[in-house]
């Protein structure tokens, strides 16, 4: 496509950073948009009647650096228990304003906008969900309409601010039968809401559309953006990906998400849900945030006149194959041996391969690289075969001419000088910077050459995305790899920094391959899990299980955590599968739309197992609920026994 960039505008600028001007809110003593920084919010997992318990975990979460607290309200009791914490946490110094999570019930909104600082509902459990029929329909709206203004009555009266927040798996079956369980639809459910609040002007409002499914949830806020800004509305957005799950996985995936936002200048509050203690989110959230601020003086970037992408809508970059790089293959993966003093076996089993000492030989695993960039001299006849080796070209250029598996990486100079070249494949690194009208018709005319993709630039991603962006609109259709250096010593920094930049690129279809390397002491390992957990969590490559778990809250009906690590001790093996491991109903169905099997609380000690979004068994004793499980996948086909190396 060629089309003007103001049809698709959803930020202030995709070549130069700066935040999205929003309007500012008041919750309480800490304002939300305008000219503030982003806040950070988490949410307590202790009962909301448990005052003691409660406010002893809001002050850990305090301690640890959040601007918000935000607490389920199951009932008419919990809200009315709100200002009870509230108390208790001025009596011991804190006036943090505190949030309550509201679900199906109206009139515990309006008990909660009495007492507190700020309210989330939900529009898609906000009333009655069943299928509805035409004038069943137009009465849901009418009855939205009435319960939400008595609702904003009571927020104006007490300067209560208010989240409309959406979430992907639980829109209204008006809404879905209309437009689809889509990013559409979750703009189109929020708008109804947002309408009402206009029309009784009524602004003290936040927005969010929520998904454990990033490139839903990144598609769903720029639409949203885009529909806002014809509607001349501004308001605030709180940024999270929905159930991202644990470990190193919950914190790329998060970062995948809320990157691949904050990088466009979007997003006036995060949340990063781990299935972790919710203070344990905090110093994460911080670091994604501290990303983006060197942005503000990034050098300058040629802007984007028009745009090669629909930037709602997925669809990958068009390009030819070059061996198994672009086309139809998936992304591949690179891995830097290029400077380490020692490449042993133990190199090569971090980056993926398995030695056969039967067979004197190496295997390849699921998260083999396809790519290993090294010195000529260091490949040995020992090391696998199964791989592509990568050399400069000043050493390529003096072997035989058939080379196998061994392959040039040119810089440009060099590419346009040299008459020999692969017949096979050619690396050449290039940065936009060098792009000229010259290249055009060299990339077009050469189908052995891929790009690996640099940045000269603070601003990585913008760069990178400009170059790309003028290869699609110059019809150019050469593979791209995207390859970005770090400098850090923190590993968990590393790792969501540079699941932040590739991310995007590969949420908007751009790049066809990840090279990441890092300057300090990140081991290849490291770097591996985290290449290929930032493909997975971009739903471009998936290589293992992936976890839907919510990260607890008061509503959990058991231990979230002790049961996703006994489900994933089970199951990690089977590969592409999607398990959602939710602590009670509200967060089951809704938060697990795409997931294959649903394992969801719900009664104290009672489960429900889903298979896709359809109940199979109801109320299994919790001590018997695994095991249930894996017969559940037994007897739908899905379960393979774990290889034994």
């Amino acid at each position: 496509m060629n089309d003007s960039i103001s049809e698709y505008k959803y930020c202030n600028s995709l070549t130069k950073y700066s935040r999205l001007n929003t309007r500012e809110v008041k919750i309480g003593n800490i304002p939300l948009g305008g000219n503030n920084p982003v806040r950070i919010q988490t949410m307590t997992n202790t009962d909301t009647l448990d005052t003691f318990k409660t406010v002893e975990q809001t002050i850990k979460i305090i301690k640890a650096g959040t601007d918000y607290v935000r607490y389920t309200a199951i009932g008419i009791k919990d809200a009315n228990n709100l200002i009870n914490i509230k108390n208790e946490l001025k009596q011991n110094g804190f006036t943090i304003p505190i949030i309550a999570d509201v679900h199906f019930n109206p009139n515990i909104a309006e008990i909660a906008a009495r007492l507190i600082e700020k309210v989330r509902i939900n529009p898609g459990n906000y009333v009655d969900r069943k299928t509805p029929t035409k004038q069943t329909g137009i009465n849901e709206l009418k009855k939205i309409e009435e319960q939400l203004i008595c609702l904003i009555d009571i927020c104006k009266k007490h300067k209560t601010a208010l989240r409309i927040g959406t979430n992907h798996g639980s829109l209204s079956d008006r809404i879905v039968n209309k437009l689809g369980d889509t990013p559409l639809g979750m703009v189109e459910a929020t708008m109804e809401f947002l309408k009402i609040c206009k029309k009784e002007n009524f602004h003290n409002v936040v927005v969010s559309l929520k998904s454990s499914n990033t490139r839903v949830m990144v598609y769903a806020y720029r639409l949203m953006i885009n529909q806002m800004l014809k509607e001349n509305l501004n308001y605030p957005l709180h940024l999270g990906v929905t159930e991202a799950g644990e470990g190193e996985d919950g914190r790329i995936k998060s970062a995948v998400g809320i990157g691949s936002l904050l990088i466009d200048g979007i997003g006036d509050t995060i949340r990063v849900s781990l299935t972790e203690e919710p203070e344990i989110e905090i110093p994460v959230a911080k670091k994604i945030v501290k990303h983006f601020e060197n942005l503000y003086e990034h050098e300058y970037i040629k802007p984007i006149k028009k745009i090669g992408i629909n930037p709602f809508i997925y669809k990958k970059r068009e390009t030819f194959s070059v061996n198994n790089i672009g086309g139809n293959n998936l992304p591949v993966v690179f891995a830097s041996l290029n400077g380490r003093s020692i490449i042993d076996n133990q190199i090569f089993e971090q980056i993926g391969f398995n030695y056969n000492k039967k067979e004197h030989g190496w295997n390849n695993t699921d998260t083999s690289v396809e790519y290993i960039y090294m010195k000529k001299n260091e490949i040995k006849d020992h090391f696998p075969k199964n791989v592509n080796y990568v050399i400069d070209s000043e050493e390529w250029i003096n072997l035989p001419e058939n080379s196998g598996n061994i392959l040039p990486l040119f810089n440009m100079n060099d590419y346009l000088k040299t008459d020999k070249k692969s017949k096979q494949i050619n690396f050449v690194k290039v940065n936009y910077s060098e792009y000229t009208n010259k290249l055009k018709e060299i990339f077009k005319n050469d189908n052995t050459l891929v790009l690996i993709i640099q940045a000269n630039t603070k601003n990585k991603v913008a760069e990178a995305r400009a170059f790309i962006n003028e290869l699609m609109i110059n019809d150019i259709k050469n593979p791209v790899i995207a390859n970005f250096t770090y400098d850090d010593h923190d590993y968990e920094f590393f790792q969501l920094k540079s699941a932040c930049d590739f991310g995007v690129l590969f949420i908007n279809g751009l790049i066809d391959g990840i090279w990441i390397e890092n300057k300090n002491n990140c081991s290849l390992e490291q770097i591996n899990i985290t290449s290929f957990g930032i493909l997975q969590a971009s739903r471009v490559r998936t290589y293992k299980t992936e976890y839907i778990s919510c990260p607890s809250c008061g509503r959990t009906n058991f231990d979230l955590q002790k049961v996703t690590a006994e489900i994933r001790k089970q199951t990690s093996h089977l590969k592409g599968l999607k398990i959602g491991i939710m602590g009670c109903i509200v967060n089951g169905p809704g938060e697990m739309a795409d997931a294959d099997y649903g394992y969801v609380g719900s009664g104290k000690g009672k489960i429900t197992l889903y298979k896709g979004q359809n109940i199979i068994k109801k109320n299994i004793p919790s001590e018997k609920a695994v095991d249930e499980l894996i017969s559940l996948i037994k007897d739908n086909g899905d379960w393979k026994e774990r290889a034994i190396n």
